[in-house]
């Protein structure tokens, strides 16, 4: 380990720290290098993550449609009707007249 590296601990849900481990075992790198790499992309490049971040499923209510709407790839989408259960509330925000006027 390098004299000008801090370490430092970080908390990892399971799922992740496996995917982490199989990706190091893989690219045959350790994980810590994986992991710098990940966190100076986002620190370099935040607009890119936060563009894909948590967009592609945020759901509108449309007041005139029968349905939710779905913002996907840069277009309304509409929610097919599922009797799934979520295991937290839904996020429903309106969605601007212009965007209705898209889709209907």
């Amino acid at each position: 380990m390098e004299d000008s590296k801090h370490k430092v601990t970080l908390y990892l849900s399971p799922e992740l720290h496996r995917q982490l481990k199989i990706k190091a075992a893989v690219d045959e790198q350790p994980m810590s290098a994986l992991a710098e790499r990940a966190l100076q992309f986002l620190l370099e490049h935040p607009e890119a993550v936060e563009a894909a971040h948590g967009r592609a499923h945020r759901v509108y209510a449309c007041p005139e449609c029968k349905t939710s709407l779905v913002m996907r790839t840069d277009s309304l989408e509409m929610l097919p009707r599922t009797k799934a259960i979520l295991s937290d509330p839904p996020l429903v925000e309106t969605a601007p007249q212009e965007l209705v006027s898209l889709v209907g």
